[in-house]
């Protein structure tokens, strides 16, 4: 009991361990309902243009505030929805707690999220709307999807020697 209690400890003091929790097996169709979920999010994308190069480009270069109310609105009701789900103690659709963790600050957060921002003004995608660009035919966006899986994989790699 002690030995697995202090590897648990351990693991949640790293900063990019994911972990699920899951405890309830479910069918694979079960999950259908994210899938839909998901597209439905792409054709609002499309349908606000939450996607449009030209609309990312105008954020960048403060030429426009619709971008900047997207994510305004998006940071509110994520504020708002972990707020509710503190307070009333709202479960998953299948009954589990959801415990939320204190994540630690690190310079290296700093530095991701200048490369992060670069590669977004760069490429005019981030990785949200990436695969809703992709459908709607904007193919050239596929090197974008494969460096971001590339990075990601780089990052990975390379973990452990980073700077905290």
């Amino acid at each position: 009991m002690m030995k697995n209690q202090t590897e648990k400890t351990d693991i949640r003091h790293q900063d990019a361990i994911c972990t699920n929790e899951q405890q309830v097996k479910t069918p694979f169709w079960h999950n259908l309902k994210y899938m839909l979920v998901g597209i439905a999010f792409g054709i609002v994308f499309v349908k606000a243009e939450i996607i449009s190069w030209f609309r990312i480009q105008e954020m960048f270069q403060l030429q426009s505030f619709f971008m900047y109310g997207v994510i305004g609105t998006a940071v509110v009701v994520g504020m708002l929805s972990v707020f509710l789900i503190k307070k009333f103690n709202i479960k998953t659709l299948n009954g589990e707690r959801i415990h939320f963790e204190d994540k630690k600050f690190s310079k290296g957060q700093i530095y991701g999220g200048l490369i992060f921002g670069i590669g977004w003004a760069i490429t005019g995608a981030c990785p949200g709307p990436l695969f809703a660009q992709i459908g709607s035919g904007f193919a050239a966006v596929s090197v974008t999807l494969i460096s971001a899986i590339a990075g990601t994989w780089v990052y990975g790699y390379f973990r452990e020697n980073l700077p905290h």
